[in-house]
């Protein structure tokens, strides 16, 4: 098969279009990608520095996520708190009471009712407060909250879980109501003193919770800064390739035309002959 010779100005034009359908097919790509860099072939030093920078931005991300649980841990135990303190206080009303009559069925229905608010009090401190496991209100084993801020765990929180079941948070049963005003005294005192543990323990709560929250804004913060270094380095500008899209189609209609006038140009030599 004979070989077919070309003039120079198609070969030209030829080798011209053929770079250029070249850069439109990497403009493309950068424009599907909205990346400049997609590769280590693209340019190693920036794929590999931004590779780093996204690696530590999902070491953060991890790090956020498990401190928005801890508050979330937090916060469960925050509202049993709060649940408590007003369950603590309608028992004291309930001692007030019964202290203000003489009445002994009186009483004793009134501390039927301490009673049974001491029960639930139990209930959502003991049972109800747990989040995924962790219940902050109980000193039962695993269930102390340890809160990493960094990735190998050098700066960290531990909050230990308080035993809300002690008489300084839980009063003793009430019992002897009807009969003797100084074991009325006595439940009064104790869901006093239980109440105010628990506004401590709350102010505790809340300190820890103001902390982390202070701690995972910064992280998010920090996560941020290390993605959009690493977009810095690979992003494409889309203006910018839109912009060079336009002009590689001018510039390919233009090598065609180019092309068609080179191979008139021959065929008007050959009518010669």
């Amino acid at each position: 098969m004979n070989s077919i010779t070309l003039t120079s100005a198609m070969n030209a034009n030829l080798l011209s279009l053929q770079g250029i359908a070249s850069d439109v097919a990497l403009t493309q790509q950068r424009l599907a990608t909205g990346k400049k860099v997609n590769s280590a072939q693209d340019n190693a030093s920036a794929y590999f520095s931004a590779q780093q920078g996204y690696n530590k931005a999902d070491a953060l991300n991890t790090l956020k996520d498990a401190m928005g649980e801890g508050l979330q841990k937090i916060s469960t135990a925050l509202t049993a708190t709060n649940s408590a303190t007003t369950t603590l206080k309608q028992m004291k009303s309930l001692a007030d009471q019964a202290l203000a009559t003489n009445d002994t069925t009186t009483k004793q229905n009134l501390q039927d009712q301490y009673n049974q608010l001491r029960t639930q009090l139990t209930s959502f401190t003991q049972n109800d407060a747990n989040y995924k496991g962790t219940n902050l209100l109980s000193a039962s084993a695993g269930n102390d909250l340890v809160i990493n801020f960094n990735e190998d765990g050098t700066s960290k929180i531990t909050i230990a879980a308080q035993d809300t079941t002690t008489t300084s948070y839980t009063p003793a049963a009430a019992s002897g109501w009807a009969t003797s005003n100084a074991n009325i005294t006595t439940s009064q005192t104790d869901s006093s003193t239980a109440a105010s543990s628990f506004q401590g323990l709350t102010a505790k709560l809340g300190a820890y919770s103001s902390f982390i929250q202070t701690r995972l804004d910064f992280t998010k913060q920090l996560s941020n800064i290390f993605t959009s270094g690493a977009d810095n380095l690979v992003n494409a500008d889309m203006n910018q390739e839109g912009a060079n899209m336009l002009a590689l189609q001018t510039r390919q209609s233009l090598g065609v035309t180019a092309l068609s006038l080179a191979s008139q140009a021959n065929a008007a030599v050959l009518h010669l002959f």
